[in-house]
């Protein structure tokens, strides 16, 4: 079985209206502990064949690896981009207290 450890999700949506509702459906199923949205960000990037410019809003929510799955398959159901930034960042580091919180919130023992 592989090790488990605590990890950021990095998803990018249109707009902060999106981002809630993803982010609301992720609390409720019990697959993050937490979410911050960060709206009106500048996104510039490549999409068939031309750099694209457009506002977005980022959610961040705080999990753990044994839930990664579940949340990709839920965000893709939710989110309105055909390809979705669905990314993870692992937490080697960080305060116990609030790695034990969210152990608490998603019901790990």
């Amino acid at each position: 079985m592989k090790k488990s450890y605590f990890t950021t999700v990095y998803i990018t949506t249109k707009n902060k209206k999106e981002a809630q509702k993803i982010a609301t459906v992720l609390l409720k199923k019990r697959l993050i502990a937490c979410a911050n949205i960060i709206d009106n960000i500048k996104s510039l990037y490549w999409w068939q064949e031309k750099i694209e410019h457009s506002k977005e809003a980022i959610l961040l929510g705080k999990t753990t690896n044994r839930f990664c799955k579940k949340i990709i398959n839920t965000v893709k159901k939710y989110h309105s981009y055909d390809c979705p930034a669905i990314v993870f960042y692992k937490c080697s580091n960080g305060s116990k207290g609030f790695f034990n919180w969210i152990s608490k919130e998603l019901k790990i023992p």
